[in-house]
C-alpha cells in the first residue's frame, strides 16, 4: 500500500554561498572556515546542539596523535586544563565544547539552524543546487552554490545520486553502534582506566576484560574507562549493539535499547569488581547514538590502508598530519575485530589525504566531509576519529570557498590552489 503526497509549493527560505549539512566536529569545522574565508554559510543540524558526537554523544576525548589544522584550535579554546598535557588537553568537556563551537560560528559569521532536518538535495540535472528542510516553522528550501555533507551517513549526497557502498567490501557489515555515559562517585585515586580493548589491567578479581566478556551482557564485553575532568566522573564506553545500520531509523531505535538496557549491568559490574568504582552511579548519558560506519562514497581519488601504513603524502593532499590506528570494533561482538590494530599498529608516522576524497563521483557542486568520505573500509576506521575529521571541514570550508570565489566545481577546482592556502594557514604534512 502506498500513499500519493500531494504536490505542494514550498518557500525558498534562504540563499547562501555554502551549505553545510550537519553541525558535527566536520561540518562545524567546514562552517567556520568557509565563513573566515568569505562566503555565506549557513548550517544546519538536526539536533539542539553543535558538535555532534563530541557533545551530543558524550565522547570522552578527542582521539589519536593529530597534529595541526583546525583541531589545535578547538582544543586551545576548549580544553578544561591549563597544564600543558597534551592527554589532559585532549579530554572533552561536553558542556563547554557547546559552548565554545557556537561562540566560533558566531564569531566567523556562520548562520545556524538547528532542530532542522536537511531532508533532499534540489537537483537540476546532475547539479546540487540546495536542500529541502523541515523544521518546526515548515518544509523550505535553501539554495547554495556549493553544499557540504557532512552529516556522517552521507543522507543528502547519497538521496543526489553520488555512488557509494556501506561497510566492509566483502559482506557491507559495519561496525557495532554504542551510546557513552558517565559514572560519577568514583575514587579517581584507586581507579583503573583501560582505554583500550588490548589494556588487560590486572585488578584483584582477575584480568579487567576477560572479566568483562564473563559478566556483562553480551554484545557487550569490554571494559572501555576514560577519565574527565570532573571529580568523580568517568567515562563509560562499554555498550555495544552489532548488526546495525545507522541509516536506518528502525536500527537506530534497537541500538538505543539494546545499549540503554545495557547500562545498569556495566555500573553493576564496575561496582562489583572495578577498584575505585565500588559506589559509582549513573549521572547522564548520549543523546546521540554513536554510529562509527555506514556508507563510503565513491570519490576521484580513494585512500586505503595501504597509504596509511606508507604514510603517505599525496602530491594533491590538502589534510596532513593525520594519525590514529585501525579501530575496528568487533563487528559481531564485543572487544577489537580480528582485522584491528591498536597497540600492533606501527605506523607512527602522520598521513594525509587527498582532495579528490572529498569530491564525490557523478554529483556537482558538492562536497563530502567526515567519514563519509572516499576510503575502503579498513582505512575508515583509522580518519574516522573526530580530530582529523576536524581538519578535513577545515580543508573543504577551504576548498568551498574558493569554488564560490572563483565560479568553478569542486571538480574542477585545482587540488594545488586548496593546498597552497591550507599551508598558508599553517597546516603542513
Amino acid at each position: 500500500m502506498k500513499i500519493i503526497e500531494e504536490r505542494r509549493e514550498i518557500p525558498v527560505w534562504e540563499e547562501t554561498d555554502v551549505l553545510v549539512a550537519g553541525a558535527g566536529p566536520a561540518g562545524v569545522s567546514a562552517a567556520i572556515t568557509a565563513a573566515r574565508e568569505g562566503a555565506s554559510v549557513i548550517l544546519v543540524e538536526q539536533s539542539g546542539n553543535v558538535g555532534g558526537i563530541a557533545t551530543e554523544g558524550l565522547m570522552s576525548h578527542w582521539t589519536g596523535n593529530t597534529e595541526g589544522g583546525f583541531y589545535e584550535e578547538i582544543l586551545a579554546r576548549s580544553s578544561d586544563t591549563d597544564v600543558n598535557d597534551r592527554e589532559m588537553q585532549k579530554v572533552i568537556n561536553p558542556e563547554k565544547l557547546k559552548t565554545v563551537l557556537l561562540e566560533m560560528l558566531e564569531e566567523a559569521g556562520v548562520k545556524l539552524l538547528l532542530y532542522t532536518f536537511a531532508c533532499e538535495p534540489v537537483m537540476e540535472g546532475d547539479r546540487i543546487k540546495g536542500i529541502i528542510a523541515e523544521n518546526k516553522s515548515g518544509r523550505g528550501a535553501i539554495l547554495a552554490k556549493i553544499v557540504v555533507d557532512a552529516s556522517g551517513d552521507g543522507d543528502i549526497a547519497a538521496r543526489a545520486g553520488a555512488p557509494y557502498y556501506t561497510g566492509r567490501e566483502t559482506d557491507g557489515k559495519m561496525q557495532p553502534a554504542t551510546i557513552m555515559f558517565k559514572v560519577a562517585g568514583v575514587d579517581v585515586e584507586r581507579g583503573v582506566f583501560p582505554g583500550g580493548f588490548e589494556d588487560h589491567l590486572a585488578i584483584p578479581a582477575g584480568d579487567i576484560q576477560k572479566l568483562g566478556e564473563e559478566h556483562l551482557p553480551a554484545p557487550a564485553g569490554h571494559v572501555l574507562l576514560y577519565r574527565t575532568t570532573l571529580p568523580g566522573v568517568v567515562t563509560c564506553n562499554m555498550t555495544n549493539c552489532t548488526d546495525i545500520d545507522g541509516t536506518k531509523a528502525e536500527d537506530l531505535t534497537r541500538a538505543t535499547i539494546v545499549c540503554r538496557k545495557q547500562m545498569d549491568a556495566i555500573v553493576n559490574f564496575l561496582r562489583e569488581y572495578v577498584p575505585g568504582f565500588e559506589k559509582c552511579y549513573l549521572i547522564s548519558s548520549a543523546s546521540l547514538v554513536g554510529i562509527r560506519e555506514t556508507r563510503h562514497f565513491k570519490g576521484e581519488a580513494q585512500i586505503t590502508q595501504e597509504d596509511i601504513l606508507q604514510a603517505r603524502v599525496f602530491e594533491d593532499w590538502v589534510v596532513a598530519k593525520a594519525h590514529f590506528n585501525f579501530d575496528v570494533h568487533n563487528i559481531t561482538g564485543s572487544g577489537l575485530d580480528e582485522t584491528g590494530a591498536q597497540k600492533k599498529f606501527g605506523q607512527k608516522k602522520g598521513y594525509t589525504i587527498p582532495y579528490g576524497c572529498f569530491v564525490p563521483l557523478k554529483v556537482e557542486n558538492l562536497y563530502l566531509a567526515g567519514r563519509n568520505i572516499s576510503g575502503t573500509h579498513m582505512a575508515h576506521s583509522n580518519y574516522r576519529v573526530m580530530p582529523i575529521c576536524a581538519n578535513m571541514g577545515q580543508a573543504v570550508g577551504v576548498a568551498a570557498a574558493m569554488c564560490v570565489k572563483e565560479e568553478c566545481s569542486p571538480r574542477s577546482l585545482e587540488a594545488k590552489t586548496v593546498q597552497a592556502r591550507m599551508l598558508e594557514l599553517g597546516v603542513e604534512p
